[in-house]
């Protein structure tokens, strides 16, 4: 942020959940409902567990994931009437100050980051992501935005596939093909 709107915010972190305590922050009564509804879907579902053993009661499958459920509905239930019951803050807005358009830009990075990485595999979808979130985030030269996200992303590989062995998807680098390349340049890698 490069300017502190003096009217608007004083420049520190609002840490406080729900912003100010006798007020509704914008979008927070229909997230409030989402919950609600989400809720009572799950008790729904909950309530189809049936017991194939013989009559429901506190000993079948379903009875802990219906209390469960029952006291998120609850719980959520409460959360909504206290909302509604709060007057909306004006000094805010729904696009500005809770959900700007950076966080919907980073919202989509990732949707796309989850369908395009198995096709593609891990290397080139982290590198299109990285280079893409710091480009967007540090607003820096192409060249440090490179030298960051490249570096940063064989560091990362470097870690988890040859130090911890964790297999990533392949996608478009033949990854098994690069590490023995390697390996063979090593006295005895071959082996």
């Amino acid at each position: 942020m490069d300017y502190i709107d003096p009217e608007h915010h004083d420049g520190t972190s609002d840490a406080t959940p729900g912003g100010e305590p006798d007020k509704r922050r914008p979008g927070e009564a229909a997230f409030a409902a989402a919950l609600a509804c989400a809720s009572a879907v799950l008790v729904w579902s909950a309530l189809g567990i049936e017991n194939p053993f013989g009559p429901n009661g506190l000993s079948s499958p379903r009875s802990i994931p219906l209390a469960t459920t029952g006291v998120m509905l609850v719980s959520a239930a409460l959360i909504l009437v206290k909302t509604l019951r709060l007057p909306l803050d004006r000094a805010e807005t729904l696009v500005r100050d809770i959900l700007p358009p950076v966080v919907l830009v980073f919202a989509l990075l990732l949707v796309g980051y989850g369908i395009v990485l198995r096709p593609l595999g891990f290397l080139p979808t982290s590198a299109l992501f990285l280079i893409a979130a710091l480009k967007i985030l540090a607003r820096r030269n192409w060249g440090w935005t490179l030298a960051i996200s490249l570096g940063s992303l064989v560091a990362i590989w470097l870690i988890f596939r040859i130090v911890f062995s964790v297999l990533m998807p392949t996608g478009l680098v033949p990854e098994a093909e690069l590490i023995q390349f390697f390996r063979n340049l090593t006295p005895g890698g071959a082996s």
